[in-house]
């Protein structure tokens, strides 16, 4: 008895059956009461999608090729206090500020990693200290309001009743990301680099453009994103959301994407995010206290992390041949 080809190859099938089975959990614990299927849990789900998924993205391509980036932390938060501080009478140059800080941030320690050869948690670490230690120095260690409220209303504005424009374009970046690592070469580039990476440069990968790549666009992601969420509440903090990588770890691991690399796509990270905010949501909307959520997202993930053992697939295996008719 072999497991179907389908849940076996398609890296897709895993964040979809846990989003259906955390859906069906909580419409269970609702017992039929309409709070949690109703527009108000799907809108904040989605807006806990739009703050955090393009922080994932960016996190989950960088553990694609093997590597990870600490830094996200620092370039949110920086990129938040820069867009406020710059962006009060055109917030496109705030944005276009930002984005430049995260590239050129990403460029850096990309470009650091591979020409002197250093792992990447020990450089992306260096990186967040001194983004984060940028936004306490911009900040005064303080809230800086944003005063173009107009901004923040038309970004929270709901559209079709449970989405926005910042979900919106969350969701547009991923399928633009699904796209270019589903259709091009680009994305072979990648699972190869990330599977193994000496095979990789021996097929004429230039890996290292590749590795620089992947950081200067995870900086770019995370800058947008503390963007997004800074008009998005009129204000920022050099603090604000400091634990993005926690959710955005988590949400790239129950997408299919291993800390070993090559493995994993956009969206099965985009549906690990969509778990997350389900739980989120959803459990807030049954009144649950905080701590519930942070219990049932480890256990997920404890689960989905004890399934990929390599022990535990081995002692599958050996059961099914063992009862799998000769």
């Amino acid at each position: 008895m072999r497991m179907p080809a389908l849940l076996r190859d398609d890296p897709h099938v895993r964040p979809l059956i846990l989003l259906v089975l955390v859906v069906v959990l909580l419409s269970a614990l609702d017992a039929g009461q309409g709070r949690f299927l109703s527009t108000a849990t799907a809108f904040t789900t989605f807006e806990m999608f739009g703050d955090t998924g393009l922080v994932a993205l960016g996190l989950g391509l960088t553990m694609m090729i093997r590597e990870f980036d600490l830094s996200v932390v620092g370039i949110f938060s920086a990129a938040g206090c820069i867009a406020v501080l710059t962006g009060g009478t055109d917030p496109w140059i705030g944005l276009g500020l930002a984005l430049a800080v995260g590239l050129l941030a990403g460029l850096v320690q990309g470009w650091l990693i591979v020409w002197l050869r250093l792992g990447s948690i020990g450089v992306t670490l260096g990186g967040m200290l001194v983004c984060s230690g940028v936004a306490y120095v911009l900040s005064e260690n303080r809230t800086l309001p944003y005063d173009n409220i107009q901004v923040a209303l038309t970004l929270t504005q709901p559209i079709a009743a449970f989405l926005s424009i910042r979900s919106l374009l969350t969701l547009a970046m991923f399928a633009v990301a699904a796209f270019v690592i589903g259709k091009t070469r680009i994305g072979r580039d990648l699972v190869a680099i990330g599977s193994e990476r000496r095979a990789a440069v021996i097929a004429g990968v230039n890996v290292d453009a590749m590795i620089v790549g992947i950081f200067a666009f995870s900086g770019t992601m995370a800058a947008l994103a503390g963007v997004l969420v800074a008009y998005s509440l009129a204000s920022a903090s050099p603090a604000g959301l400091s634990d993005v990588i926690v959710p955005a770890a988590t949400a790239a691991i129950l997408g299919g994407v291993s800390l070993s690399g090559g493995t994993g796509r956009p969206l099965g990270i985009a549906l690990g995010m969509l778990v997350l905010g389900v739980l989120h949501a959803g459990f807030n909307a049954l009144g649950a206290p905080p701590y519930v959520n942070e219990i049932a997202m480890g256990a997920v993930l404890l689960a989905v992390a004890v399934a990929d053992g390599p022990h535990l697939l081995r002692r599958v295996r050996m059961a099914t041949r063992l009862i799998s008719p000769r």
